[in-house]
Formats: structure tokens, C-alpha cells, sequence
């Protein structure tokens, strides 16, 4: 009697023992269920790749492993004084290539030069040589200049573009010289630019190359290459100045001017240069800029370096190339 109550006793027990190792069998089952669950969501591309390298291998093809991609060393920054060395080289090699730059407008006198210089805004020096023996035939100085009927003078100066403005630059600059200069070009920058239709582009021209005092002439050809060269980023026109001014000797910059103008001319064009003929281009940032392949860019010289006629009717005596043709005489009326 006293047996019976122990035996449910143990059976109770024993039942709880086995309902708890259920339950952790059940907890353990479902972790690992979860663990395997979450690895195979990882490992998913871990597969393909296998399976991809599988595949190459039963091809007779071993697993190629990229290599890290490499950086392209960064181009260190050039100092001041590396770029003033190498701007000064640039002027050596140029003054090898061009011993004879000139100016390349005709004139025998400083007011010709002032003339034709106005004249050479919008167009080109061809142009302005070409017209120019007419216009001093007519009017060879400043007071000749002064009188004329501005009808007439803009007919003869009419092939060289925007000739209404042009003449009356010309009768203002003419009439100026006569009155205030005693009809002779001044040979100093402060009274040239007072001179209607005359900035510091024009006054250096005239200085450069009439006075023989040093200027920089800044037109769209030196612009452009100072900027390709790396001697300035900038747009304005006196601050190319200023800041070429910085890096060459002052007795160097009526020469610079001719030699960067003629490279730019013949070799270094605004919309197409040279590269693979240029003298210079191991000193040159822009290099790839234009035609790289030197047969291919040897036929974009112009001018006597493309076996062509120049700009001056009556060069100097050492251009080695030929004198540019006279304007054609206007066709007879019929």
C-alpha cells in the first residue's frame, strides 16, 4: 500500500525528464537550422564563383585571378621655379626655330606701323599688307590721314573688315597726332594709349618694333599658347602680360612675342596644332592636344614651314620663305 504513491511519483519524473530533453533538442535543431539558413544566404556567390571555376577547370582552363587595379601615379605639381626654367627653354628653342620672327605687317615708319596695326583687329596681317600700299600711297602721314573724306578712306581700307569703325579710329588717331604730338607718333605707352583705337596690345607693337623699347604683345595667338605652355591661366589680356612679364628678362619680350606669335601661326593653331611636328613638344603640357602622328601633322604647317608664302608682301631679307602675292587689282567694270 505504501508503494503505490512512489511509482506515479517516478513516473512523473521521469516523463518531465523526457519532455525537457525534447525541448532542448527541438531549441538546438531550430539554431542550427537558423545557422545554416543565414550561411547559405552569404555564402550563395561563394557557390557560383565555385561553380563558375569548376566550369573553366573541366574546360581546360585555370581560374585567371584579377589583379588589383593600379592607380595611375599622381603627376606631381610643377613649382614655380621648375616652370620659369622651362618657359625659358621654350624661348631658347624657339629663337633656334624662327631666327627671322619679325613683325609681320609691312611698314617703313612708325605711323605706318600704328596704321596697320589698328587695321589688324578682326582680320589678318595678309589682309593689312595687302591694303596698306594703296592707303599710304594716298594718305603718308598723320595731317594727309586727318583731311581725308571718311567715305573714301573707308573704301580704301574696306577689305580689311569692320571698316566704319576702323576709319574712325584712324581720322581720331590721325587728328590726335597732329594736335597734340606735332604730327609724329609718341614713343611712350601712357600718351599712346590716349590715341582713339589704340590699347596696349597696339601700343607694345609699336614700341616693340618702331622704338625698339621691350613690350609683350598679347594677341589671340600668344594667349593661347601661353596658356598651353603653362605660363598663365589667364583670359584678360593684361594679365597675360603681367604674368609673363614675371617670368622672362624684359629685354626678351619684343623677340618672345614674335617667336610664340609665329609658332602659333604655323604649327601650334588654335583648333588643330601640330603636336606630332612641333620642335617644342617634350616642353609642352598640351602636348596630345592635336594631330600626335608627325606625317599627319606635318601637313597642317603653315606658312613657310608648309612650303607656303607668308605674310608680308616685302620681308625681311632673312625669311626663308616666299613674300606673300598683292592684292588681286579689282575686276574691270564691263
Amino acid at each position: 500500500m505504501n508503494e503505490t504513491p512512489e511509482k506515479p511519483a517516478a513516473a512523473k519524473k521521469a516523463t518531465a525528464k523526457k519532455t525537457a530533453t525534447k525541448k532542448t533538442a527541438t531549441r538546438t535543431v531550430a539554431k542550427k537550422a537558423a545557422a545554416r539558413k543565414a550561411t547559405a544566404g552569404t555564402s550563395a556567390p561563394a557557390g557560383k564563383a565555385t561553380a563558375k571555376s569548376a566550369a573553366k577547370t573541366a574546360a581546360g582552363k585555370s581560374p585567371a585571378k584579377k589583379a588589383p587595379a593600379k592607380k595611375a601615379p599622381a603627376r606631381k605639381p610643377e613649382s614655380r621655379v621648375a616652370m620659369v626654367r622651362r618657359a625659358r627653354r621654350i624661348n631658347r628653342e624657339l629663337a633656334e626655330l624662327y631666327p627671322y620672327a619679325h613683325p609681320e605687317l609691312d611698314f617703313t615708319n612708325s605711323f605706318e606701323l600704328l596704321v596697320a596695326t589698328v587695321l589688324s583687329a578682326q582680320t589678318t596681317d595678309l589682309r593689312v599688307n595687302q591694303t596698306t600700299p594703296r592707303l599710304f600711297a594716298v594718305c603718308p602721314t598723320p595731317e594727309d590721314m586727318a583731311a581725308m573724306d571718311p567715305e573714301r578712306l573707308e573704301e580704301l581700307i574696306r577689305p580689311t573688315g569692320f571698316f566704319r569703325a576702323k576709319a574712325k579710329s584712324l581720322l581720331g588717331l590721325s587728328a590726335a597726332l597732329r594736335d597734340r604730338f606735332g604730327g609724329e607718333v609718341p614713343g611712350r605707352l601712357e600718351d599712346l594709349v590716349t590715341l582713339p583705337g589704340v590699347g596696349r596690345k597696339t601700343a607694345n607693337v609699336v614700341l616693340g618694333n618702331a622704338f625698339g623699347v621691350p613690350g609683350i604683345t598679347v594677341d589671340t595667338h600668344f594667349g593661347r599658347l601661353a596658356r598651353r605652355f603653362g605660363w598663365t591661366t589667364a583670359e584678360d589680356a593684361e594679365k597675360v602680360e603681367a604674368d609673363v612679364a614675371e617670368i622672362f628678362p624684359k629685354s626678351e619680350w619684343t623677340m618672345l612675342s614674335h617667336r610664340v606669335v609665329f609658332h602659333g601661326r604655323r604649327v601650334c593653331h588654335s583648333r588643330k596644332p601640330a603636336c606630332g611636328a612641333c620642335a617644342i613638344a617634350p616642353l609642352c603640357p598640351a602636348y596630345g592636344e592635336g594631330e600626335t602622328d608627325p606625317e599627319k601633322a606635318k601637313k597642317l604647317l603653315k606658312y613657310e614651314l608648309g612650303g607656303r608664302p607668308g605674310q608680308r608682301l616685302k620681308p625681311p631679307a632673312d625669311y626663308p620663305g616666299q613674300p606673300a602675292p598683292p592684292m588681286a587689282p579689282p575686276a574691270a567694270a564691263s
